[in-house]
């Protein structure tokens, strides 16, 4: 495990761990750590596939690139292309299909998902190799399959908590397309297009004709006649869709923001949303070359399929071996001692963790940091990143960069100037945010959407107080992730911790802690509605790590 990352380099070696660094959880000098998710063991993710093989490589079946044939009773099981599991029963306004009403998801958002732009860090001290890792792992094992069917959330213009304007009217949203033979004269149900095991699927994808184009050698369909290898770049990097010459033909990659301008430079990866922010773009990487760096390490009379599949069983492991080790432990995640493979487990994720519980965006930083040598960049570069919105400050021979999160969206070429070193040393270099139910405005109001035009200071606009006077339009991850648990009819509160065992609660200052359930007669929230006046939003005190508390407007809050 130690030679995990040994292609990142460490420019630093020396450097001191902040003080909510973890040093036992580094590995290659990255620190891997990573979002909670609760329920992995029920689902099934907890015995590695084919757990009941044993010998070498050679000696065993290599794993499906669909997941089929995990289970001995019912091959199906956990496969691409099958239903996510249900833990509580659907939850339709009609009992068939058609979502619960309830209050506006964005007027909810505006109201419990704001942050006003204060960073709430975690109080675990896990860094940003959280989110990042917690990220990677779902699209590892969940992708729902989309519909057709426009269903957009209605936008308030007149909401006294609105802060963003919307020239569009509405948030986009679209349905998850109906699983054949529901909906109609039985509840709806959803599909899940990838497998539900940790099985590498983001690097080698769930299909042979992606994984031809992803292997070394020829373009013909099949990819075992293919080199041992995955195709890269000249510089090591994701191949973009041209590398093979002709874009049309390479795997489909979801391309948003900036990068719809360009959809032909996309990075192409095992799964389809490898270019959604350079943290997951240069976590692709890291594998990628782990995979070639691996097969470089295998006798040279292994046929190439061999080396193939011999390394794709060590990353897998390797992804199950964080996971477990580290990326569940970080968040206090603590499982039962695994007891050996059971054909009566059913290993398919559920829609409801699908859905609603591995659903960690309040996690994620509005800014990725990173330290590099100024010699590592040209005088054109530093004034290139400074111009597209990157805070630099140059110290000497050190460099420290800070992407705002809405330049880090599908942006594979800033993935190939930060550099692979700077970008994930960088995640470990700072404290991700706290998990609750804060999320920021570059996730909650302005996803993948660019600047308008004119904009004369972009760091301010890309993440500071004028980001509501920079953007004309309004995607909001909070008010989706709400309107997509009421799409696939996800149960209510207490139907859910039923269905895991849990008893209902039966208060609301039961589940925040706090000890009371209404405003309480602050001079400057309005008492008559209070749930319509700004001040509710504000922030009372602040307080660092250690409990000090800290003024408002200070350089350390």
């Amino acid at each position: 495990m130690t030679t995990l990352g040994s292609e990142i380099g460490q420019k630093h070696p020396t450097r001191a761990a902040k003080p909510w660094q973890d040093q036992r959880l580094v590995h290659g000098g990255v620190a891997l750590m990573t979002c909670a998710a609760v329920g992995l063991t029920s689902l099934g993710l907890a015995a590695p596939a084919n757990a009941q093989q044993k010998g070498t490589p050679s000696d065993a079946e290599a794993r499906t690139l669909d997941g089929s044939g995990n289970n001995t009773r019912d091959p199906s099981l956990g496969s691409a292309g099958t239903q996510y599991l249900r833990q509580a029963d659907p939850n339709y306004a009609d009992g068939i299909a058609a979502p619960t009403e309830g209050p506006n998801s964005r007027t909810v958002s505006n109201r419990v998902f704001a942050d006003l732009g204060q960073n709430v860090f975690s109080g675990r001290g896990v860094t940003q190799w959280s989110w990042t890792w917690g990220q990677f792992l779902d699209h590892t094992f969940g992708l729902r399959e989309g519909g057709d069917e426009s269903a957009p959330i209605d936008f308030d213009v007149d909401d006294p908590l609105e802060r963003f304007q919307n020239d569009i009217g509405a948030i986009d949203f679209t349905r998850s397309a109906a699983a054949p033979g529901t909906g109609n004269n039985s509840p709806r149900e959803q599909l899940n297009t990838v497998s539900s095991f940790i099985d590498a699927h983001a690097v080698y994808g769930s299909s042979e004709d992606r994984l031809d184009w992803l292997r070394e050698g020829s373009r013909d369909g099949d990819p075992t006649n293919n080199s041992a290898k995955l195709l890269l770049s000249p510089g090591e990097y994701l191949p973009r869709a041209t590398e093979r010459a002709d874009a049309q033909d390479a795997p489909t990659m979801d391309v948003e923001g900036r990068l719809r301008m360009d959809p032909d430079s996309r990075a192409i990866a095992g799964d389809m949303r490898a270019n959604e922010n350079i943290a997951l773009t240069a976590t692709h990487t890291l594998f990628a070359r782990e995979h070639n760096r691996i097969v470089d390490q295998l006798p040279a009379d292994m046929d190439e399929q061999e080396k193939f599949e011999t390394a794709r069983r060590v990353v897998g492991a390797t992804q199950q071996y964080i996971t477990y080790t580290e990326f569940l432990p970080a968040m206090g995640i603590k499982l039962p001692k695994y007891r050996g493979y059971n054909r009566k487990v059913n290993p398919t994720i559920s829609n409801e963790f699908a859905t609603v519980g591995y659903r960690a965006h309040s996690q994620v930083h509005g800014e990725i940091e990173m330290e590099a040598e100024t010699a590592d960049y040209t005088p054109e570069q530093i004034a290139a990143f400074e111009a597209a919105g990157i805070e630099v400050t140059v110290a000497g021979s050190e460099i420290e960069l800070a992407v705002p999160l809405n330049l880090a969206f599908f942006a594979p070429d800033l993935v190939e100037d930060l550099g692979l070193t700077a970008i994930l040393t960088g995640l470990g270099l700072e404290a991700q945010y706290a998990n609750d139910e804060q999320i920021d405005n570059q996730l909650r109001s302005v996803l993948f959407q660019i600047p308008g035009q004119g904009v004369a200071d972009l760091p301010a606009c890309l993440d500071g107080e004028e980001m509501p006077n920079c953007f004309a339009g309004v995607t909001d991850l909070g008010a989706i992730d709400i309107e997509r648990a009421r799409d696939h009819g996800v149960a209510g509160y207490n139907e859910l911790r039923k269905a895991y065992g849990l008893a209902p609660k039966t208060s609301f200052k039961s589940i925040t802690g706090e000890s009371v359930e209404s405003f309480q007669n602050v001079p400057n929230i309005d008492q008559n509605e209070p749930m319509n006046d700004p001040a509710i939003l504000d922030f009372m005190a602040l307080f660092d790590g250690e409990g000090n508390q800290l003024e408002p407007d200070s350089d350390a809050a």
